[in-house]
């Protein structure tokens, strides 16, 4: 077996060609993090009487109350409608990411390596 190469790994792939691969993977790992902080996700609760939009570092950067949710005798239900539309953005986020990063990794679960 050659110097630079790793045991078990098919075809003897050499360091160098291992370290270029990690490389490029970690550029692309990189330029899809910006993306996916710079997108938007907007979700609905209530029927659509409330929206949150949420971008993808999972801040809030828009709510939008519609005034007939608006009810002075019943606030919960208006609380409940509103967390439950930010938590469906975040997960709508979330879900976004990781379906970028099982494309960037074939499918392979790297568990919390990257």
């Amino acid at each position: 077996m050659g110097k630079n190469s790793f045991r078990g790994m098919p075809g003897g792939m050499n360091q160098a060609a291992m370290m270029k691969q990690a490389q490029k993977m970690q550029q692309e790992l990189l330029r899809m993090q910006e993306e996916q902080e710079n997108k938007i996700y907007t979700a609905a609760s209530g029927g659509g009487m409330v929206s949150a939009t949420v971008n993808g570092k999972h801040e809030l950067q828009d709510m939008q109350i519609n005034p007939e949710a608006v009810d002075p005798e019943d606030v919960e239900m208006l609380q409940d409608m509103i967390i439950a539309a930010v938590n469906e953005a975040m997960r709508a986020a979330d879900a976004d990411a990781a379906n970028n990063m099982s494309r960037l990794t074939g499918g392979l679960n790297l568990g919390g390596l990257f």
